[in-house]
């Protein structure tokens, strides 16, 4: 929003204090009067709305003054708000009587009493009520899930949580729930769906605990009932003009706190009960192309995050900070200062402080080695490298960091000398298994680059990579050394150079899954290719890219979305399952111990395939833009399995007659 328009196009004179400090002393019954002949007709006298406009009461206090002129200024045409030009008095007398109405909405209903079958006696205040279901506050401040069933009330929570961005902090998208399965899942069906308004494609994975579930957009998080997907509590921020920010992956949770980061690179504590912010971290300046939209890990009393910024040239770094507090602990740069160990795998003029190696992805935790795995991005001016000359460490690397201390432990890069865009910010996840016919603690990454990587996690140890996609031109392998073996003539040229996989990489932030039970690995995959162009001249500026360059997909071979399942032990592909679409969609998978495999196809559909065979089980026609991965719980005593499609959350679970409800 363009909160400038304040000033300079809202009002005819000039307002600073005016507007924002003085509203209180304006005349209440001009405000009303205009509020009653502009917008009354829509949003209902008192705000609460009309079959014409939303209710706009509680909408009121996610944003400012400033932020509210300017909404009444400019209005949302293409929703049916006209523009409203009004004079200095009128806009601030109006927005002083649109805080009156958000006062008057805010207080508290008293405690009611509910008396349980079980015995139990809870008093609260009620925050959301259905036909079956109620949502409510106790005096302490938690909130206590509860169901109707005639003049029956019975306590309810998440058996099984999700309590983390992958479930597990060790990055492994597998459940051991098993009521939904090979014989079972034929009658999966939506059990409930939530929209969250005004957002875009989602790209959150949503947290689950103690039945609340919790689902973020850019600078908003929603606290949900896990059961009936109810609004418990709504956060929200003013979005920050000029970010660069444009989803939010979703939350961390530790004891009563949940974390989240902001588009300007802040990172947020929140009482994860009531949605009320606890402290506000800043983690860089976003004037200097710092952003920040991926969940962050909660790792013993630390909590690990990084920020993004690598296309627009922000240098990346990794960082923990002290959970009850804020404060950091550590910060690890991935590009290092002068005369630090891999300062000389920069050669050239680039300017030292806008060279990118990004570290906007959720990391993975091994809490028995009390190490964080943290993947990280591309170098900046990506499809032009004479100014970066060097294997440009630690970009395209997966950092192996101490979790108290931020000590370099190990590191491996799997693109030296990036010029495509291959970042290594895809999940690694931590198994351990028999290698070679004796347990290893394994770390499984499937790379941008095209490669599938196992490796001992315990110390780095390169044990295998095999090529996971048919298209891959740019290596014929990797050597001996752990380098790729690079194939000539697939650099950017200023006329276009052909190059598989494609800037999307052959997968990419997209969760995989592992199952024990089969030994088998499941990504998305792409099968495309990229025209990568090299340009010279690109100078770093706030605010804009620094690229060095372009790509555009490729016509031949026709783009196609593919999901893969590897067999750990070989590298081999085991079965695939083509989809139809444009390949643009950007889903990811969950394996169950049942059996199954859960993942968004391209032509929309969410689906369930046999995890043995890649055979299709079961099918709902979402129609979504997948950009989300899913993810599992129990609530109830019944399992559930959530997405993100488009803007809205849809969980299903199984229908009374197959899990009858207790």
């Amino acid at each position: 929003m363009r909160v400038r328009v304040l000033a300079a196009a809202l009002l005819p004179l000039t307002v600073t204090a005016g507007l924002v400090g003085g509203i209180e002393a304006q005349d209440g019954d001009a405000g009303r009067r205009t509020f009653e002949t502009r917008c009354g007709r829509c949003h209902a006298a008192d705000g609460t709305g009309t079959e014409m406009g939303p209710a706009i009461v509680q909408r009121l206090k996610t944003r400012t003054d400033a932020q509210l002129a300017a909404l009444i200024h400019d209005g949302i045409p293409p929703r049916g708000m006209p523009p409203n030009l009004l004079s200095d008095a009128d806009a601030a007398a109006l927005i002083a009587f649109l805080r009156s109405i958000q006062r008057d909405a805010d207080p508290e209903a008293p405690p009611r009493v509910f008396h349980t079958v079980d015995g139990t006696t809870i008093e609260g205040v009620v925050l959301g009520e259905g036909v079956d279901d109620l949502q409510v506050r106790t005096a302490e401040g938690r909130v206590r899930l509860l169901r109707k069933s005639a003049d029956r009330i019975r306590e309810v929570t998440s058996d099984t949580p999700w309590p983390t961005y992958n479930g597990d902090p060790r990055g492994n998208r597998y459940t051991t729930l098993a009521e939904i399965d090979k014989t079972t899942v034929s009658r999966l069906t939506p059990k409930w769906t939530f929209t969250l308004p005004d957002t875009g494609s989602l790209q959150v994975t949503p947290v689950v605990l103690d039945g609340i579930m919790y689902v973020t957009a850019v600078n908003e998080v929603y606290a949900l009932d896990a059961g009936s997907g109810r609004q418990i509590w709504h956060f929200r921020r003013p979005r920050t003009a000029g970010a660069a920010a444009w989803a939010n992956r979703g939350v961390a949770v530790a004891g009563d706190r949940l974390f989240v980061v902001s588009d300007a690179a802040h990172v947020l504590a929140l009482n994860r009960w009531t949605g009320t912010q606890l402290w506000d971290t800043p983690l860089a300046d976003w004037r200097e192309n710092y952003f920040a939209s991926s969940a962050p890990l909660a790792a013993g009393s630390l909590l690990i995050t990084g920020v993004g910024g690598g296309e627009q040239g922000a240098n990346g770094f990794v960082t923990a900070l002290d959970q009850a507090t804020g404060k950091e602990v550590w910060r690890f740069w991935t590009v290092p200062r002068q005369g630090e160990p891999g300062s000389d795998t920069w050669k050239g003029s680039g300017p030292p402080d806008h060279r990118g190696a990004p570290t906007w992805f959720t990391g993975s935790y091994d809490p028995e080695l009390d190490l964080v795995y943290w993947p990280v991005g591309n170098p900046s001016q990506e499809y032009n490298g004479d100014d970066r000359q060097g294997d440009n460490l630690y970009a395209n690397c997966i950092l192996a960091l101490e979790r108290a201390t931020g000590a370099l432990r190990w590191y491996y890069q799997f693109t030296p000398h990036d010029l495509w865009d291959w970042d290594a910010t895809q999940t690694s996840v931590l198994v351990d298994t028999a290698w070679q016919g004796r347990p290893r603690r394994l770390m499984l990454h499937a790379n941008r680059n095209g490669f599938f990587y196992v490796f001992d996690r315990t110390n780095g140890t390169l044990l295998r990579a095999t090529a996971f996609v048919r298209n891959l031109t740019w290596a014929r392998g990797i050597g001996a050394d752990g380098k790729p073996i690079r194939l000539p003539n697939q650099d950017p040229t200023p006329a276009g150079t052909k190059v598989c996989p494609s800037q999307d990489g052959a997968t990419n932030w997209f969760s995989p899954s592992y199952s024990p039970a089969t030994g088998l690995f499941y990504l998305q995959t792409f099968e495309k290719c990229s025209i990568y162009t090299k340009s010279d001249g690109a100078v770093w500026e706030t605010g804009k890219p620094y690229l060095g360059g372009s790509q555009k997909t490729a016509a031949d071979p026709v783009p196609q979305r593919v999901l893969k399942a590897i067999d750990v032990q070989t590298g081999a592909i085991s079965w695939e399952m083509p989809q139809t679409g444009p390949a643009t969609t950007w889903g990811g998978t969950l394996a169950t111990a049942s059996g199954l495999v859960f993942t968004g196809d391209d032509s929309g559909s969410f689906v369930a395939v046999d995890a043995a065979t890649g055979r299709r089980l079961w099918s709902f026609a979402a129609n979504a833009g997948w950009k989300a991965s899913p993810m599992t719980y129990a609530f109830d005593g019944h399992q559930y399995v959530a997405v993100a499609a488009s803007s809205s959350i849809i969980a299903f679970g199984l229908p009374p007659t197959t899990a009858p409800e207790r």
